[in-house]
């Protein structure tokens, strides 16, 4: 994701802060953004003021095995442990292995599942989005459909502009 600031700094950055904008349990907190894998001293030491941590910014969340999967895991917990607010930006490639560790049941914690569709305004009014299952009756009751038109209420909207407010971290 390439992203330029006010000041004229590109997404190279590993941690930046600002309001969190996209309509979460979080919004309107101060957040860290964290990009990558990183040790828990070095996160703790850029958290002044935050309320809230963005685990996976910039769409850096992509374990490669078990190991990796086990290292954002304790990242992550060290820091809902310690009665932080965490998100995690998921992409949908990696949901079905998501629940093979426990951070679901922290109440302190916002999985977002990131489900790219591009070219969005595109589809016509009567386009739906199924939330499905792996298989017919795998792991769900069932499945759920909703108009993607009314997914994409001004309410939970945030304009690509709203992510320039962020300060960079050395």
């Amino acid at each position: 994701m390439k992203r330029t600031y006010e000041s004229g700094e590109s997404d190279s950055s590993i941690f930046f802060v600002g309001k969190e904008i996209e309509h979460t349990p979080a919004y309107g907190k101060t957040t860290l953004f964290v990009v990558g894998l990183q040790s828990t001293e070095t996160i703790a030491k850029h958290l002044q003021g935050c309320e809230h941590i963005f685990f996976g910014a910039n769409h850096s969340f992509a374990p490669a095995g078990y190991i990796e999967w086990k290292d954002w895991e304790r990242m992550i917990e060290f820091f809902l442990q310690r009665d932080y607010l965490c998100s995690l930006d998921i992409p949908i490639s990696h949901i079905e292995e998501f629940h093979d560790n426990n951070l679901s049941e922290y109440n302190n914690f916002i999985p977002q599942i990131r489900v790219p569709i591009p070219y969005i305004k595109l589809w016509n009014y009567n386009t739906m989005l199924k939330i499905d299952d792996k298989d017919f009756n795998a792991t769900n009751p069932g499945v759920w459909t909703h108009s993607l038109h009314k997914l994409m209420d001004r309410d939970c909207f945030t304009d690509w502009k709203q992510y320039s407010n962020d300060k960079v971290l050395k």
